[in-house]
């Protein structure tokens, strides 16, 4: 149990450091696309208010166009490259300035031009240049920037930002594995000493129950049966049950206490398991059927298995209302699938997620039926103890076991 607590601890920690980085990469990669896309307008708006070329720079000069922007100095002019294209009405290419750039033909300006009108927008991105689209008086004036510079560099940004993410995630990560031992220290040690409270609590119960029913069966002898020895009698099975409940799981809870692993035939078991409880239910009036996949097999401790069935096909019958039915299925899917089902008509007032705790009854005033609430308990730790899950449902008029078992 505490190691899967430390490793729930580790799990939790490290799903959320990764959701953590995972949120403020993406951050960096909308703020860095806004950032680059805002640069890359402040050099279109530029080329476009100078006409199709680079307006002179003037720092001293309070109304130049973009006091704010620090991407424009004296040099930008020299190191942006850039074309432009001059639009007639119809969108037909008048003429086209490629002074400033000479890695692109005539040809190629075309089928940019094409490519930005097609996009309907007045600014975008086509291949690495960023565009804005200017209407004019006759026309349309289109200038495109090469952006390709600006975006390998945001680009190399972005892969050192989520190395460091990554590696401090990776980092974190060690650290919560090599710290969680001691996170959990505190709250293992009481454990143990709680699961050793029960374990000797139980041993020292033993001895007067003994006592109490052999001194029971000698007063019957000499006075005969009466109900105040019944009573003992009674009360002190009970009492042993609970004692023997507690005992096995603390038993099942140790993490030396392994099952003995071997291939088992599942579906003989679940059958002699139902066969066994036919005539229960059969006294009861309660109907049980049974939808059991032949040749299935699953390693697994056989008489682990044969108790978890036990536990789910008791349950079912004892809270089983009269006159109803109980049905027991086992198939394979991707796993092995065993579902115990029976009408219950107060099913709306259980709590779901608590018919696995220990001691819990759903009957408030807690009146004794044969049972302590621990049945549950022990199948979820044999399910647990056998790598599977089990799970409780509500169904079609009752309420539905559902155990799921990996065969490897």
């Amino acid at each position: 149990m505490i190691a899967r607590l430390q490793r729930k601890l580790v799990a939790v920690s490290a799903v959320s450091v990764l959701l953590v980085f995972a949120l403020i990469f993406l951050l960096l990669v909308y703020f860095s696309g806004r950032q680059l896309d805002r640069t890359m307008d402040t050099l279109t708006d530029a080329i476009s208010i100078g006409g199709g070329a680079f307006p002179d720079f003037e720092p001293a000069d309070p109304a130049r166009p973009f006091p704010e922007a620090d991407v424009i100095d004296e040099e930008t002019r020299f190191s942006t490259r850039f074309f432009v294209v001059w639009l007639g009405e119809t969108d037909r290419i008048l003429r086209v300035n490629v002074d400033a750039v000479s890695s692109i033909s005539e040809e190629q300006v075309e089928e940019y031009a094409l490519a930005a009108l097609e996009q309907n927008s007045d600014r975008g991105w086509v291949s690495d240049y960023r565009f804005k689209l200017v209407s004019q008086e006759n026309g349309a004036l289109l200038v495109f920037v090469n952006g390709a510079m600006n975006r390998a560099m945001s680009i190399r940004l972005l892969l050192t930002a989520f190395g460091v993410l990554l590696c401090s995630a990776l980092l974190i990560l060690a650290l919560t594995m090599l710290f969680s031992r001691r996170a959990v220290r505190p709250m293992a040690e009481s454990y143990e000493k709680q699961k050793q409270f029960i374990t000797d609590a139980s041993h020292e119960l033993k001895t007067p129950l003994t006592l109490i029913l052999s001194n029971v069966d000698i007063v019957e002898e000499e006075t005969g049966k009466n109900e105040w020895l019944e009573d003992i009698r009674s009360e002190s099975e009970r009492m042993r049950l609970l004692v023997n409940q507690m005992v096995t799981l603390c038993r099942m809870d140790e993490s030396e206490a392994s099952p003995r692993f071997s291939s088992l035939d599942l579906s003989g078991l679940v059958l002699d398991v139902v066969s066994e409880f036919e005539p229960l239910a059969q006294r009861q009036g309660k109907g049980l059927s049974c939808n059991v996949e032949p040749g299935l097999c699953c390693p697994g401790d056989e008489a682990l298995l044969r108790r978890l069935a036990a536990i789910l096909l008791d349950n079912s019958v004892k809270y089983c209302d009269a006159g109803g039915r109980i049905r027991v299925e086992l198939h394979r899917k991707r796993h092995l699938i065993l579902t115990v089902e029976n009408t219950y008509a107060g099913v709306d007032s259980l709590e779901l997620g608590r018919l696995f705790d220990r001691f819990y009854r759903a009957d408030k005033a807690r009146t004794f039926t044969g049972s302590f609430g621990l049945g549950l308990s022990i199948a979820r730790s044999i399910v647990q103890q056998h790598r599977g899950s089990i799970t409780a449902c509500k169904s079609p008029g009752g309420i539905c076991f559902r155990v799921e078992l990996r065969e490897k």
